[in-house]
């Protein structure tokens, strides 16, 4: 399975920001939104890939959903340090630029699987052999 998406691979420099950002933020000695930031900031890509992976439209669904809010929360986070002035400079503020950007394109994806003409199964998770993920639709196993 290819990890050549744009969604994983953004997802996955952002996480590597943000943990760059959580070493700073500690060294300053802001402690509480530097953990809250860590630990949503990362699970975005978490979820992502999680995603790859889905074994089904919903899982794939649930996953994309999952890091969709919790991007939403990165950003009130990334904001709210914005506001208390850490982020002094245009590159250390071009994270929120860089989280708002994924925000939307899983934004775009779930409304796009949500208005799928695709029945999305209500009895469970089961393995769906005819599921194409679209992440890495038309993508040849490596």
């Amino acid at each position: 399975m290819s990890r050549d998406s744009t969604l994983y691979i953004k997802s996955k420099s952002l996480a590597a920001r943000i943990l760059r950002l959580h070493t700073y933020l500690r060294k300053k000695g802001e402690t509480v939104v530097s953990a809250q930031v860590v630990r949503s900031g990362t699970s975005i890509g978490a979820n992502v890939s999680e995603a790859l992976y889905a074994s089904s439209r919903r899982d794939f669904l649930a996953k994309i959903t999952i890091a969709q809010k919790e991007c939403a929360e990165t950003l009130y986070w990334l904001e709210l340090l914005n506001d208390g002035g850490y982020f002094r400079s245009e590159k250390a503020r071009s994270i929120l630029d860089e989280c708002e950007e994924i925000l939307k394109m899983l934004v775009a994806t779930t409304k796009k699987l949500s208005a799928s003409p695709y029945e999305v199964r209500e009895t469970g998770d089961e393995y769906d052999p005819d599921f194409t993920n679209p992440l890495t639709e038309g993508v040849e196993p490596s």
